[in-house]
């Protein structure tokens, strides 16, 4: 991966190699279905709890009434994020080109995809990253801590361009 970085037009750009690019084709894929669920098909899923948390913690009908109102708008909202990264991630790798629209759409979406993966690896502060990738858990690791520089590069770049404009 070539990292991101703004260009002189405001543009965020970056480079994904082909492997990269079909490792956030399946991620997006994945969590579009998760996110097309029936409600009834994901509940207690610990992954939709990340995803759409509780809107109080400590009186469960008040949680209910809040999921209740905002449930759909959330969904919509990540659907459209995750629409609009699939619509700028270049098919085989190759340059990725965003406004800053976009480049909101791919921040949020690579959040959700770090918490979706993390909450299945159950990730924690003591978690390392893989020094060798020997098995399936490794690769998911290393993904997780991919994605983990890949978001990391995006914010830095949108925080450089903040910057620069002040």
């Amino acid at each position: 991966m070539k990292t991101f970085r703004v260009t002189r037009g405001g543009d965020v750009v970056a480079r994904l190699d082909p492997a990269e690019a079909g490792i956030v084709g399946l991620l997006l894929d994945q969590l579009e279905q998760l996110l097309a669920a029936d409600t009834d098909d994901v509940a207690g899923d610990p992954v939709m709890a990340r995803l759409l948390p509780d809107g109080h913690r400590g009186d469960p009908e008040l949680a209910a009434d809040y999921r209740e109102l905002t449930e759909s708008s959330l969904r919509s909202g990540k659907t459209d994020d995750l629409a609009i990264v699939r619509a700028t991630l270049p098919d085989g790798g190759g340059e990725i080109r965003l406004d800053r629209d976009q480049a909101g759409a791919w921040l949020r979406s690579s959040n959700d995809l770090r918490l979706a993966l993390g909450t299945r690896l159950d990730i924690t502060e003591d978690t390392e990253p893989p020094d060798d990738v020997a098995d399936e858990q490794d690769q998911q690791l290393a993904v997780y801590y991919w994605l983990t520089a890949l978001q990391g590069s995006l914010v830095d770049a949108l925080a450089g361009a903040r910057g620069a404009r002040s």
